[in-house]
């Protein structure tokens, strides 16, 4: 019997409203250096940083460094990569990758941080059915995240940033996250769902695996809807609200 036992969810964008927090703090961090990396010739100045498509396919559910390291590729500029300790600043990865923390640290300062509507009952309706649930994030502040939400007790694991580097995990599209996840859940990725509303996430639950791939798209762009199911999910959800019914469809 192949039956359904488990959920591996992300936590920015699928649990957290703080997907549009992270985008706004990478706009902030490479629209700053752009000017640095690539000074301007004849008044023509750096192209800023798309904080929607290129949030999407560089840096969305990838680790900092992962991140920065995605960007300055597709832009073709070179940096060196530094130290964990280099100070925040545009001179290597490491300092891009602090600047970047300390942008977003501030935000959440500032604004605090937000649940999505249909993250509690959907939790509540999955536990009353005894199905297992892990959350999963590659930022270092999911943790007190969620503790802040009031939400860490509706897991029964946790794998974030902090665990990646102490456990030397490498970030998605890689599936080591989710795969610690269901680990620590005691639960195969045969019998495992992962939810998903990144394409680097989608396509690390693929890659993993797990036996139902569900990609959140939100925002309910069409564009984003295929481009989930092109990076690997099986499909795609508008919300959590539906996902228990689907998740018990799928079992025998």
């Amino acid at each position: 019997m192949n039956e359904l036992r488990a959920v591996v969810f992300d936590t920015d964008g699928v649990l957290l409203a703080t997907a549009d927090r992270h985008a706004a703090a990478w706009k902030e961090t490479f629209d700053h250096c752009l000017p640095e990396w690539q000074p301007s010739h004849a008044g023509a100045r750096p192209r800023p940083f798309d904080a929607v498509r290129e949030y999407r396919d560089l840096v969305d559910g990838r680790s900092r460094l992962d991140g920065v390291r995605a960007f300055l590729a597709a832009r073709d500029i070179g940096l060196p990569p530094g130290t964990p300790e280099d100070p925040p600043g545009c001179a290597t990865v490491h300092a891009v990758a602090a600047r970047k923390e300390e942008v977003f640290s501030s935000m959440l300062r500032t604004d605090g941080v937000r649940t999505f509507q249909d993250v509690r009952p959907a939790l509540q309706e999955l536990r009353q059915r005894a199905i297992r649930c892990a959350a999963v994030s590659a930022s270092r502040h999911a943790r007190s995240l969620l503790e802040s939400a009031d939400l860490i007790g509706s897991f029964d694991a946790l794998v974030d940033g902090q665990d990646a580097a102490a456990l030397a995990l490498p970030g998605k599209p890689d599936p080591a996250l989710f795969l610690e996840a269901a680990d620590r859940l005691g639960v195969p990725p045969a019998h495992t769902a992962v939810v998903e509303d990144a394409l680097a996430g989608v396509e690390a639950g693929h890659r993993g695996g797990f036996r139902l791939v569900v990609g959140l798209n939100r925002e309910g762009d069409p564009h984003m809807t295929d481009a989930l199911g092109t990076h690997g999910a099986d499909l795609v959800l508008p919300d959590l609200g539906g996902l228990p019914a689907v998740l018990q469809g799928s079992r025998p």
